[in-house]
């Protein structure tokens, strides 16, 4: 396995300057936003796609520094019942996945998306319990008439680039749990893969290390190393599910931290053990999004804890047996 790192916490800096601080960090892997939600300010694929030289410009960049590129992340939210939004990360997203195979990339991250509760709705509309039975008649309209003719779409569009569209399974969209993926990786096509985020299933009440083993090593394709951590005080009173902004830390249900300050070295030495079992080696991408911490110091805070957990060598032969 190798250490990466989701660069959009720097995205103000030029890509060459933020490169040799991560290689100085001792990381091996980057991934870079392509628009929508990320930002495209390091890797823009309208441009890249439109330029062979730009295209070797960008890729020497990263591997003359010993770098490799794991993933392009254009998430957003194709599905969105304003059409002009909706577009914009469609756009996104297909000149991504062109820009994938062009680079020799094979993942892409975006996220499900959310649609209406209905055609005449103007909202995105997530729906989380069965009734009363309106939101069901919703959510069989979300999946059956909007989600599931989209991404069978862009299966066969991703299928034809030789690229998997790997979801952040994230609350307020389609696809926030394995359950969820699953239904849509069966009802669009085997295109349909993870990139498995930890954080947002933490504060769900998922068991990681189980979700990861139900998954799959033909569905999860890359590996965002994010924590959470569930105020015990603020959700024992009412419950996980919060809308205060995420500023807001003293009275939050749950806010995401860097690795290893929402859960503890046992699990996430757990997380990577299941990630070797189901045959997972590749990248442990690091996504700051710790509202305690600068990016440079949950960065380097996360590189030190994730080469206590990670497993980077092959096991080889087993003496003992």
């Amino acid at each position: 396995m190798k250490i990466g790192v989701l660069t959009a916490p720097w995205s103000e800096q030029p890509l060459e300057e933020v490169l040799d601080y991560l290689c100085e960090s001792g990381l091996e892997a980057v991934e870079i936003g392509t628009g929508n939600y990320p930002g495209a300010n390091h890797c823009n694929p309208f441009e890249l796609n439109k330029s062979a030289a730009k295209r070797r410009a960008f890729l020497q960049a990263i591997q003359s520094r010993g770098l490799i590129l794991s993933a392009l992340s254009c998430h957003g939210n194709p599905l969105h019942p304003n059409r002009r939004m909706a577009e914009e990360s469609h756009k996104v997203h297909r000149e991504t996945v062109k820009l994938a195979e062009k680079l020799g990339v094979s993942c892409v991250i975006n996220f499900s998306g959310l649609p209406a509760g209905s055609p005449r709705d103007r909202v995105p509309n997530w729906v989380v319990a069965p009734w009363p039975e309106d939101h069901l008649e919703a959510v069989t309209y979300q999946w059956d008439e909007v989600a599931i003719p989209y991404w069978k779409r862009e299966n066969r569009y991703a299928d034809r680039y030789g690229v998997d569209i790997c979801f952040e399974m994230h609350p307020n969209f389609l696809v926030y749990n394995p359950e969820t993926l699953m239904r849509l990786r069966d009802a669009c096509g085997e295109r349909m893969c993870a990139n498995f985020d930890p954080s947002h299933l933490f504060w769900q009440g998922i068991d990681a290390p189980a979700a990861i083993r139900f998954l799959g090593a033909d569905v999860i394709k890359h590996f965002h190393a994010k924590d959470s951590l569930v105020d015990p005080q603020n959700a024992a009173v009412n419950g996980v599910l919060d809308i205060k902004h995420y500023g807001d830390e003293m009275n939050r249900a749950w806010i995401f931290r860097t690795v290893g300050y929402g859960h503890d070295y046992a699990t996430w030495k757990a997380i990577v053990s299941e990630l070797r079992l189901i045959g997972y080696d590749f990248v442990l991408s690091i996504e700051h999004e710790d509202s305690l911490m600068s990016a440079d110091e949950g960065f380097q805070k996360a590189v030190s804890f994730l080469k206590q957990v990670m497993i980077s060598e092959l096991p080889g032969e087993m003496t003992w047996a």
